[in-house]
């Protein structure tokens, strides 16, 4: 397994595909661990790291991730195979936002993919939780960009920038949900319904 794990990172540095960081999913597989996580759906799979690292939380917890890149899902496939994770681990090959998870429910939803679409992603996916459930969001801090607007010299990713800040926004105004942000890797948010803290 580790050394499936580090071929990962290899990989994901020789082909410049952003993987989480490594003390951001060390926080999310001891919330996993303290929480009694069953279930997780992850949207944005790339290359399978993190589904792997949190299936490897506890012994009994499944995920479901979604990645709409046919590489990058191939990829994850192949992983999870190499890991024997295949009975744990459902990857499913589309654009998150066409997916219908109608019967199911989780404990966890992490949000891991198109930063744009964050807002759309919560919206759509907010109704999958379980009572006491949580969504943690990644990449808040976008390589520090986001707190550093003037180091920011392209105009996309200004646009990646402001989306960033109008989704931390959103979740601050969101009177249905208290949300933390943690100063962990390139920043975290964990989301809890109101209603439904444990």
């Amino acid at each position: 397994m580790k050394e499936v794990i580090t071929e990962m990172e290899r990989y994901a540095i020789a082909n410049n595909v952003p993987i989480i960081e490594i003390d951001s999913i060390k926080f999310i597989m001891k919330y996993i661990r303290l929480n009694n996580v069953k279930n997780v759906l992850e949207i944005g799979s790339a290359i399978g790291y993190s589904a792997i690292l949190m299936a490897n939380a506890t012994d009994n917890v499944e995920i479901t991730t979604i990645e709409k890149d046919e590489k990058r899902y191939k990829e994850a496939v192949k992983n999870v195979n190499k890991c024997g994770l295949d009975k744990r681990i459902d990857i499913v090959f589309n654009d998150a936002l066409e997916v219908n998870l109608a019967g199911h429910s989780y404990d966890l939803i992490f949000i891991d993919a198109a930063k744009g679409s964050y807002i759309k992603f919560f919206e759509k996916f907010c109704h999958y939780l379980n009572p006491g459930g949580v969504i943690i969001t990644d990449n808040l801090k976008f390589h520090g960009l986001v707190n550093n607007k003037d180091s920011v010299n392209t105009k996309s990713l200004r646009g990646i920038v402001d989306k960033i800040e109008k989704y931390i926004s959103f979740l601050n105004d969101n009177k249905d949900y208290i949300t933390k942000f943690y100063d962990i890797g390139d920043g975290l948010s964990v989301s809890i319904k109101k209603n439904n803290e444990k």
